[in-house]
């Protein structure tokens, strides 16, 4: 099939920009002729309250890759589009995640005589949307032939928002294949004693993650825990002196390490070998990228029930799944996993890892683009 892939990639960091670059390159791998329209911009910096939305290592450059998007800059969207349509591709393949790129999708979906137009849905709305950015979403969505998603839960949530819509699902594999590295030198790099459990909340660190809810799991645990939790991501906005003041608060200083920054790929590896567990404990979500990054090194995950986090989370094969917003539950689930219980859970994330591929995910992807051309 001959393809056009929309998104952000490289030199953009990122779970969308890796996910569609490895998608992009997937599809590429298995014959498709594809075209990678990627963005000269991602986001203005109003819109992004972090630190620069670049990172160089983050995903890799394809040869397939031309840099043609401007979601901020309408007078481009006609060029966009007139690129896309030179392709004469048998079908379109659209991010979804955000209200912020929606004009430029809906300007491309407005084009006559495109191909069909598979949307792949990240996340069906924005956290915390408000009502115009649920409009938004829908009317992008709406006006694609097909969707796909990433777990059963939020298939069957498209299926029926959008009744007459075709619609496809498999769980997201590793965005980043982590290099395999030897535990003590992961710890002796970062500066961890070796003797402790380790817990690891890993990602950029939003509101909805509930970060705070963990650092008070923690306190719960007592000082007489092994358990060191680092929490290793960039905050957005004024979560992180919000959660230094909390760590000081609590008198955490000893069990947990705040390293508030963007993480690079080549020091996720690092984190994850020092690991003995991801946290993830969000108060919602539609799904998490670090999660099969993690299964993918052997490391458990303790997550809360959000989204399709649970497709990927096994409850007692490769991790815990527990109740949002339940900081109690945190800590008693920390304290259930033991050293020889551990160990049983890293078994079943090797064993389960294997599960999450991008070529299967690619096989799906195809299977649902040619029920549409």
């Amino acid at each position: 099939m001959r393809l056009t892939v929309f998104g952000p990639g490289y030199p953009f960091r990122g779970g969308i920009a890796r996910a569609t670059t490895e998608l992009a390159a997937a599809l590429g791998d298995r014959g498709h002729e594809v075209l990678f329209l990627t963005p000269r911009r991602q986001y203005p910096k109003w819109l992004y309250p972090g630190g620069s939305d670049r990172d160089p290592e983050a995903c890799r450059s394809l040869d397939c890759a031309v840099a043609v998007l401007d979601p901020f800059n309408p007078a481009g969207w006609r060029t966009a589009r007139r690129r896309a349509l030179e392709h004469r591709a048998d079908a379109w393949i659209v991010p979804y995640w955000t209200w912020a790129w929606a004009g430029l999708w809906w300007s491309l979906l407005r084009a006559a005589s495109r191909p069909p137009t598979v949307a792949v849905v990240h996340n069906p709305v924005d956290h915390d949307a408000h009502l115009w950015q649920r409009a938004a979403a829908r009317r992008v969505l709406a006006s694609s032939q097909a969707l796909f998603t990433h777990a059963r839960v939020l298939a069957a949530e498209l299926e029926r928002a959008y009744p007459s819509t075709p619609v496809g699902y498999h769980c997201l594999p590793a965005v980043v294949n982590p290099v395999e590295l030897e535990r003590d030198h992961a710890r002796r790099e970062l500066g961890l004693p070796g003797d402790r459990r380790v817990a690891l909340f890993l990602g950029l660190i939003r509101p909805y993650k509930g970060v705070e809810l963990l650092l008070e799991a923690v306190a719960a645990l007592g000082k007489g825990s092994d358990w060191l939790v680092m929490i290793a991501g960039e905050p957005w906005g004024e979560l992180g002196g919000l959660l230094q003041k909390q760590v000081r608060e609590l008198d955490l200083e000893q069990r947990v390490r705040l390293d508030l920054r963007w993480v690079p790929e080549s020091r996720v590896s690092t984190l994850l070998a020092a690991a003995d567990l991801l946290v993830l404990p969000y108060l919602r979500g539609s799904q998490s990228a670090v999660a099969p990054m993690a299964l993918a090194q052997g490391i458990p995950v303790l997550s809360t029930a959000v989204g399709g986090v649970p497709e990927t989370v096994r409850d007692g094969i490769n991790g815990v799944i527990i109740p949002p917003g339940d900081p109690a539950a945190i800590t008693t689930a920390l304290q259930a996993l033991t050293v020889e219980r551990l160990k049983d859970l890293a078994a079943g994330a090797r064993q389960t890892a294997g599960d999450f591929t991008w070529s299967g995910y690619a096989d799906a992807l195809e299977g649902l683009l040619k029920r549409v051309i």
